[in-house]
């Protein structure tokens, strides 16, 4: 197995566990990544995902051998392959439950797109990020519908154009990454933030509100709005809401 899975105190941790290959990308890791988004969007004890990896490199990007042949594949294969890698994308992306990426080393191509998708990044300060696909002839394709989202047209160009790496800092401050935390405390700090969010946040209302983020962004304004005011009204007849609010009403204290 290329994925390991857990679940602790209603957090599920998906760990990319292919270190000798420096966590490289291939269609069985694909597949296998995507197999577990899936069992913990499903799980009713599972409120918040965490994606980590097993070694000193996040993920190196795509399998040489992978690459290689690839080579040989027909158009319809390639884009069958490529099909898969865009349906895990999307599955993150629009994970209903919130989605943080431990990252403990560098973050390449493919595995730094892997990072881009997730809701929160935390990564350690030596780590590298960058889409290199333009420096052996590839394109960063599928990421970049989701970092022109993320970072804007401008910075999109910037990294996909040249293929450069950069630095977590230089990262956190184009907000590709949320956070960089020392390698000794980011599996601690990220468990306590999932934890928190997991306590302090109705699994309802993220849900609701990752919709909302994710549909807006291509509406025109009133269309957005629309579609904002039918969400808030949708969400007033949740189950959730209707706790909170009571909880609110008679000042008590709600753990979620």
């Amino acid at each position: 197995m290329f994925v390991n899975y857990q679940i602790i105190n209603r957090v599920a941790f998906i760990e990319i566990n292919r270190p000798d290959k420096r966590n490289a990308l291939n269609a069985e890791l694909v597949l296998q990544l995507t197999q577990c988004f899936k069992k913990a969007e499903k799980d009713e004890n599972v409120k918040v995902i965490v994606l980590k990896a097993v070694g000193e490199v996040f993920s190196a990007g795509a399998d040489l051998d992978y690459l290689k042949k690839l080579q040989s594949n027909s158009f319809e294969e390639n884009l069958k392959d490529s099909n898969q890698l865009k349906d895990l994308f999307q599955l993150i992306y629009e994970q209903p439950k919130i989605v943080i990426a431990q990252v403990q080393g560098h973050a390449i191509a493919g595995g730094c797109g892997l990072a881009s998708v997730c809701d929160f990044v935390f990564s350690v300060p030596e780590a590298k990020f960058g889409y290199t696909e333009v420096k052996i002839g590839f394109i960063p394709a599928i990421v970049a519908v989701f970092l022109l989202r993320k970072i804007g047209e401008g910075l999109t160009k910037e990294l996909v154009f040249s293929g450069d790496l950069i630095d977590a800092e230089r990262a956190k401050s184009i907000n590709l990454i949320n956070f960089i935390v020392d390698g000794e405390l980011i599996e601690e700090e990220v468990t306590k933030y999932a934890e928190k969010l997991c306590n302090t946040t109705s699994s309802q209302s993220i849900a609701l509100t990752k919709q909302l983020l994710n549909k807006i962004q291509d509406k025109p304004l009133e269309e957005a709005l629309d579609f904002a005011a039918e969400m808030n009204a949708h969400a007033r007849s949740t189950v959730d809401c209707k706790r909170g609010i009571q909880a609110f009403l008679d000042k008590n204290k709600i753990v979620w």
